[in-house]
């Protein structure tokens, strides 16, 4: 099970980074015995060795630590003007919990959209093609979070769109019109050649065509169908499996 609290071990210091952040808050732990480099170190190890960390929980630590290394800065650094009296030091600290209220957001937003390699996955074999990046746009992760968020701020509550939902054509259908077409299959057809008629171009053929394939992976299991694909990428056919040839 996944623990919330990153555990730190460091010279004056033993415990949970959120208890840290508490104690540094309140100055009850002398920060000038915590090494940042140290704490950095075990974060980032954490974060590497972890198989999947959920990101919203990492970008919580992440704010954890920046807060401790900007409270350790401000001991290290020599004061400069004025002292901040205690309403400026509150709005300081009131907009640094809505960036932090903003980041948790972004993470949050983003741990719900399918990660590549966890919930949706890249093609085995690789199309001999060269990518050629013409947008000559210049972002780094942290920029890209700035633009989503300043994106959110200017939506407001605006209602979202929602497009219709479309019908396609399922694994049932596919298999139902494979069984049916069963009897009329000449020697070597191609798979493509048992998709409906009536199809629209796009998103709704592709979706029929995945699930002929599926169905006819199903047939081809049972002895029904037999798959064929002789090159890569290359069209795949289908013939009348032995236990159809027996009836």
């Amino acid at each position: 099970m996944e623990s919330d609290a990153l555990v730190l071990q460091l010279d004056g210091f033993e415990g949970p980074l959120d208890l840290l952040l508490e104690l540094a808050r309140a100055q009850k732990v002398d920060l000038h015995k915590i090494s940042i480099l140290a704490l950095v170190e075990q974060f980032l190890g954490v974060i590497e060795g972890a198989r999947r960390v959920r990101l919203e929980l990492a970008a919580d630590w992440l704010v954890m630590a920046a807060w401790l290394t900007w409270l350790k800065s401000r001991l290290l650094l020599p004061a400069t003007g004025e002292p901040e009296d205690a309403e400026t030091a509150a709005e300081i600290l009131a907009a640094r919990l809505i960036d932090l209220q903003a980041v948790r957001a972004a993470a949050a937003w983003m741990s719900k959209r399918p990660q590549l390699g966890w919930d949706e996955f890249a093609r085995g074999t690789p199309e001999d093609m060269v990518e050629t990046d013409r947008s000559k746009l210049r972002l780094d992760m942290s920029s890209l979070l700035s633009a989503y968020l300043a994106a959110r701020r200017r939506a407001g509550a605006k209602v979202q769109y929602k497009p219709k939902p479309m019908t396609y054509f399922s694994v049932q259908n596919a298999l139902e019109r494979l069984q049916r077409l069963l009897g009329s299959m000449p020697s070597w057809s191609s798979l493509e050649s048992f998709l409906p008629d009536n199809l629209l171009g796009g998103l709704p053929k592709r979706a029929a065509l995945s699930a002929t394939l599926v169905a006819g992976l199903e047939m081809a299991r049972s002895g029904d169908l037999i798959l064929r694909q002789e090159t890569n990428f290359g069209p795949i056919l289908v013939h009348k499996g032995e236990n159809e040839r027996d009836e």
